[in-house]
């Protein structure tokens, strides 16, 4: 197949990265891959041949969100950026610091290598809880991108929630004012479920862990609209190329489950991988309690019992985007997460 032409990944041992790299290669394009260690990059060439063959259409480079060493050269001669990379906590931060300022920091310093290389246009990873946190009212309606989190209610709004919503405003600020020729879009992902192919996978996966190790004794009534990694790979090739994508935010998302959705999807269509999946609901008036002493459901406490329905109408209609069904992303999940012996 014919070289289409070189894309910068950056994060590129993620979740996401990785189906990205690997859709890019499929398709014909060079992947240049952001690491912060070149340990890491053989370690992400090894994940990535469970997907295809990265021959020597696949560099890494080094390069990190915290610092401007090594962006000029991590850009030159590419002609797309997706911008993946962003931090993600595995317990609650001290401080927003720690995630909101490498978020738009590295974001803003990505813009501003690209823009000064002459790529075309940069993807950016952003996520729907970028959308959806902070708002006072329920509703009924679904999200769309004409919604963002008030990252102002710290009630109702995770660091995680904060970060991706500064550093997201932040680049469509800039690219008003700086942008020049550059193109920008955004995707923002839902809940991110499907095959893991290493140890190094999205925080979502372990809604699936958990529920399969007996971690979780019951089931409180949070849910998400969820997605699969290799439908919000296609997204960004879709997003990197298309006319219709510069200036857009695109949803990526499936329907809405509850928790008990999926451990119902697991009991039914993978019994032998269920025995640990819990049956039982948890009373809300629990799960408030649990709170004063857990940290990170404290945090989360704002989604209990909210069923919060968004819109891929955008990416549908603009891109011709769809995603595969929930059930689909849960059970090929499962089975990866039994397959790498991570459960």
């Amino acid at each position: 197949m014919d070289e289409r032409g070189l894309v910068l990944v950056t994060g590129g041992s993620g979740y996401i990265a990785g189906f990205c790299i690997a859709q890019l290669i499929r398709e014909g394009w060079r992947a240049r891959a952001t690491v912060r260690s070149l340990g890491r990059g053989e370690a992400v060439r090894g994940s990535l041949s469970k997907l295809v063959d990265p021959g020597d259409r696949l560099s890494f480079v080094l390069a990190d969100l915290k610092g401007d060493a090594g962006w000029a050269e991590a850009v030159a001669g590419c002609d797309y950026v997706l911008h993946t990379a962003s931090p993600f906590p595995s317990t609650v931060p001290r401080s927003d610091d720690e995630l909101v300022r490498p978020a738009r920091d590295g974001a803003l310093r990505v813009l501003v290598a690209a823009r000064a290389a002459g790529v075309k246009r940069v993807v950016m990873t952003s996520s729907i809880a970028a959308i959806t946190g902070g708002h006072r009212e329920r509703r009924s309606a679904p999200f769309t991108e004409a919604d963002w989190t008030d990252e102002t209610n710290r009630a109702a709004t995770s660091a995680y929630g904060r970060s991706k919503t500064i550093a997201e405003r932040a680049a469509w600020a800039w690219m008003k004012e700086q942008g020049g020729s550059l193109e920008f879009t955004t995707v923002n992902p839902a809940a991110v479920l499907g095959p893991v192919i290493s140890r190094d996978y999205s925080a979502s996966i372990d809604i699936v862990k958990k529920l399969m190790d007996g971690s979780l004794p019951g089931l409180p009534a949070f849910g998400w609209p969820l997605v699969d990694v290799r439908d919000i790979a296609d997204l960004h090739l879709r997003a990197m190329t298309s006319p219709n994508a510069p200036g857009q935010r695109f949803i990526g998302a499936g329907s809405f489950y509850w928790l008990a959705d999926i451990a119902r999807t697991l009991r039914t269509q993978r019994p032998g991988l269920s025995r640990r999946v819990p049956t039982r609901r948890i009373p809300d008036l629990l799960v408030q309690g649990l709170a004063l002493f857990t940290p990170v459901l404290r945090e989360h406490l704002s989604q209990l019992g909210r069923k919060r329905i968004v819109s891929a109408d955008n990416a549908r209609t603009r891109l011709g985007w769809s995603a595969r069904p929930n059930d689909e992303a849960i059970v090929d999940t499962a089975e990866s997460l039994v397959a790498l012996k991570i459960v």
